[in-house]
């Protein structure tokens, strides 16, 4: 038994250390100060930044502040000392009125933590004040024949301070006839009274001279006094007498002014002026009185000003009834106020960030809000939350604080800024809320790369352009700012038929705009494919990239050129033969020509310019076939020389000639005898025309000359400017030529050209013809019976096999060609060299793809098809000799 008992013993004792242990750990949680009212400001209160564990100069680094929901801030910071200061003077009595108490409460923010430190500070009362009483001078009427020992309450001194500061003890002036009780109220209040120790005599003194002195316990020792006057008047045997010792009443705080709150009653059984009973206040607080109104002579009291719950819970008030010979009563009466919810949350952004970058994790404290209410219940029961879609959230922490924290991440380019809208709102009937707003600045990351508003470009540029002439623009976006979207443009590295492709093209880093550096040629390349990098000045960089195909469209920039007939070596004009008896639409001879450029501009007619016989012979328009027009004439001379014109359908067109005779004999003999006599064909408009293309080759090789001797010179102070840098050691060595050869390409240039050009579906070459093949009547030579189309229509089914016809004949003429006009061995005369088997299509250039049919979209390709590797047939046929000579 004696064992339980101990065990049972030591239990409350551990359970009873426990809690004091935890009452201390909730009073260390806090830190407390006290300083005495009255004090300078700038007085020290205590050494806050120790108290925190922090250094003085770490208090403004860390953003260290006092939160106060006060209006007035009654503290302040020494970020020098580390001290907490006073900020100004503070009066304990207006804080706190006559609280035994007074308690300043606020919190320390260390801001770069978002954490609170709660700090009280007491307020330590100073005897600052004077023991008062409302009235200097009060009277009283008393009966003579009133019995000793009766008591007179006397009015009660008012000492604002607190402890022994506050009023201590009242003493009364010396008189025979009374003394001074002091009582102690329920409310530890003294209440003097004055006492009646031997019967008045009206007659001896009518009236009676008295001091009261109310002492304070403060250092030095404060008084006031209050003169008392006793009159002394005939016998007033009853004192009025209140219905209720206490009267009570509660009332909402928002009653309009001037309402009834209740009325207080007092009764007086005596007669005449000894009955009649007066109301008035006694022995209360100054501000009270200045809010309720007593009529006097109801005794009804209203309120004169409107009652604030959050000031007064309830007004304490005293009511004295006198009678008319100054007999009376007191009664207490107590209003007690309701509240209401006239007071909507006060919201305070306590700490605020108001731009972050859009990578802001989740998580993240935006800003630490504060929520107050003045009310109470339910009236000061707040709730706090934003409105709309957005990617925060508030959480709450203790003491009305929440805070304001990233609850996913962000977009900028979605959404730049934010207008966060804080709303907190009582539980009261009916609500009342508050909004306090937040902007919120979202900052760019570089997330994002630039983007072409194509997968792909394509571009046409004619060739023959001039050099930085601006080819194409691309353009890319960047959906970030400022820098991250400053975008730049280069071209990728790559090499085009072994050379690099900076030669031929550069770009405007900032324009995108690309520049030919070089003059194109159709007939070397038709397209150039690069690609176009377009990088953001982020850090890091991002870029994309994008394809560009260049076709380059051919330009009417090469005369034709006839491949057959082909002059000797040796200046001397050529020779064809041809029967005398040749009968009309006879095929002397073809002439043959290509054009290197392709489409309309390849596209070739034949003209026969000149004659020396004019109307004996006639040229195919668009075959270059050479036919007799008429029968040959006795008077006809049997050497005939001929212009023939070869001309394609560029704009503007180009043309070339070709001269060659025409030898008419039946046999061989009889051409060797003829060739003897013949005269270069020659007249007064050929001489001319012969002037003129002397003097323009001779203009052409002049200007040519001065052309090459200037590009030698540029290219020579070239050589030696980049001799001088490399020496000097010039900070463009190494400077890849693509990043700023678009914009000195451009510069470079006294003119520059913006050309743009489109390609429409009529304009495009369909596939070739393959079809290569050709019939023996088809085939070039002296038995060729088949007459040619004059009437100005191409001739599609035939103009492949001409074509290639042409070819044979012009190769065969060079692998013929000997020391004499007329070609191969004696007695042959070429012959066999133009129309023998043994000729190959080798020695043919091949311009098949350069040339245009018209009424067709065919181009002639190297895809050719099988040819017809038949020997040409032969010379001359059956026809007769005429036997008569051409006389000289």
């Amino acid at each position: 038994m004696t064992i339980r008992v101990k065990v049972l013993g030591c239990r409350r004792l551990v359970l009873l250390f426990l809690f004091l242990w935890m009452l201390l750990e909730a009073q260390a949680g806090k830190i407390r100060y006290s300083v005495p009212e009255e004090t300078d400001k700038g007085f020290s209160v205590g050494n806050i930044a120790k108290d925190l564990g922090l250094q003085p100069q770490e208090l403004a680094e860390r953003g260290v502040r006092i939160v106060s929901r006060g209006r007035t801030q009654l503290f302040a910071l020494n970020p020098r000392s580390g001290s907490l200061v006073t900020a100004g003077r503070i009066d304990r009595e207006e804080l706190c009125a006559q609280s035994l108490q007074c308690l300043v409460s606020f919190n320390v923010l260390v801001e770069d933590k978002m954490k609170l430190f709660p700090v009280e500070v007491e307020i330590i009362d100073i005897n600052d004040n004077t023991p008062q009483f409302q009235l200097e001078e009060v009277e009283f009427k008393m009966n003579e024949i009133t019995t000793p020992g009766t008591r007179i309450p006397l009015p009660s001194g008012q000492d604002l301070d607190v402890g022994m500061n506050s009023l201590q003890m009242y003493q009364l002036s010396s008189n025979p006839h009374f003394s001074l009780d002091v009582q102690q109220g329920p409310d530890g209040s003294q209440q003097p009274e004055l006492v009646l120790q031997s019967p008045l005599d009206r007659e001896e003194d009518a009236v009676h001279g008295l001091l009261l002195t109310a002492f304070d316990g403060g250092s030095p020792v404060r008084s006031g006094s209050l003169r008392i006057r006793v009159q002394v008047v005939d016998a007033n045997d009853n004192p009025p007498a209140f219905t209720q010792a206490q009267y009570h009443t509660s009332v909402p705080e928002n009653v309009p002014l001037g309402t009834r709150l209740l009325t207080v009653k007092a009764t007086d059984p005596d007669e005449g002026a000894n009955g009649e009973v007066t109301y008035l206040f006694h022995n209360i607080d100054h501000k009270v009185a200045q809010v309720f109104h007593l009529d006097s002579y109801t005794g009804e009291i209203s309120n004169k000003e409107p009652l604030d719950f959050e000031e007064y819970t309830i007004y304490p008030m005293e009511i004295q009834a006198q009678d008319g010979s100054s007999l009376m009563a007191r009664a207490k009466v107590l209003v007690k106020v309701l509240d209401i919810n006239d007071n909507a949350p006060e919201v305070t952004i306590t700490s605020v960030t108001t731009a972050v970058p859009e990578n802001f994790p989740p998580g993240a404290i935006i800003a630490l809000i504060s929520v107050h209410d003045q009310d109470s219940g339910d009236n000061g029961h707040t709730t706090c939350s934003i409105s709309g879609n957005l990617p925060f959230k508030l959480e709450k922490l203790d003491d009305n604080y929440y805070r304001l924290v990233t609850e996913r991440t962000m977009d900028r380019e979605l959404t730049s800024q934010y207008n966060i809208t804080v709303t907190a709102a009582d539980q009261g009937t009916p609500t009342l809320s508050t909004e306090t707003h937040i902007s919120l600045q979202v900052t760019d990351i570089n997330d994002n790369s630039p983007v072409f508003l194509q997968d792909s470009y394509s571009t046409y540029i004619p060739e023959n352009n001039p050099r930085g002439a601006s080819i194409f623009s691309v353009t890319a976006h960047d959906a970030d700012s400022n820098e991250n979207a400053r975008v730049t443009y280069s071209l990728v590295e790559d090499t085009i038929q072994g050379v690099p492709l900076s030669s031929f093209v550069s770009i405007n880093s900032d324009t995108g705009v690309l520049y030919a550096l070089r003059s194109f040629d159709y007939e070397q390349f038709r397209d150039l494919q690069l690609r176009v990098t377009a990088s953001d000045s982020g850090d890091p960089p991002l870029s994309s990239n994008v394809s560009l195909d260049i076709f380059v469209l051919d330009q009417n920039d090469n005369t034709p050129e006839i491949l057959y007939p082909a002059l000797p070596t040796d200046g001397s004009t050529g020779v064809e033969l041809a029967p005398r008896s040749a009968e009309p639409g006879y095929l002397v001879t073809k002439v043959v020509a290509v054009d290197r450029d392709s489409g309309q501009n390849a596209w070739l007619s034949y003209h026969l310019l000149k004659a020396s016989e004019p109307g004996l012979f006639a040229v195919g328009l668009h075959t270059g076939e050479v036919r007799t027009a008429r029968a040959l004439l006795d008077r006809d001379a049997l050497k005939q020389s001929l212009v023939v014109a070869v001309q394609d359908h560029g704009q503007p067109p180009l043309s070339a000639t070709v001269t060659f005779t025409v030898a008419m004999a039946d046999s061989i003999p009889d051409v060797l005898a003829d060739l003897g006599s013949m005269e270069p064909f020659t007249n007064l408009d050929n001489s001319s025309l012969t002037l003129y293309l002397v003097v323009a080759v001779a203009a052409v090789s002049c200007v040519f000359l001065a052309f090459v001797i200037v590009l030698l010179a540029l290219r020579l102070w070239r050589w030696h400017r980049t001799r001088v840098l490399q020496a000097s050691g010039g900070g463009l060595t190494g400077v890849p030529v693509s990043h700023f050869v678009g914009v000195d390409g451009v510069r470079a240039f006294l003119q520059t050209y913006s050309h743009e050009v489109s390609l429409t579906a009529d304009s495009q070459q369909a596939p070739p013809n393959t079809d290569w093949r050709f019939s023996q009547a088809q085939r070039p030579g002296t038995s060729g019976s088949q007459n040619g189309d004059e009437t100005g229509t191409w001739p599609n089914n035939q103009f492949d096999t001409e074509m290639l016809q042409a070819m044979i004949l012009a190769s065969a003429s060079e692998a013929a060609d000997g020391s004499s006009t007329l070609g191969g061995s004696a007695g042959t005369m070429g012959l066999s060299a133009r129309y023998g088997p043994q000729f190959t299509l080798q020695h043919v250039p091949d311009y098949r793809q350069n040339v245009y049919i018209p009424g067709s979209n065919a181009t002639l390709t190297n895809a050719a098809g099988k040819r017809d590797g038949k020997a040409p047939a032969g010379g001359n046929g059956n026809k007769k000799k005429s036997g008569k000579k051409e006389k000289k």
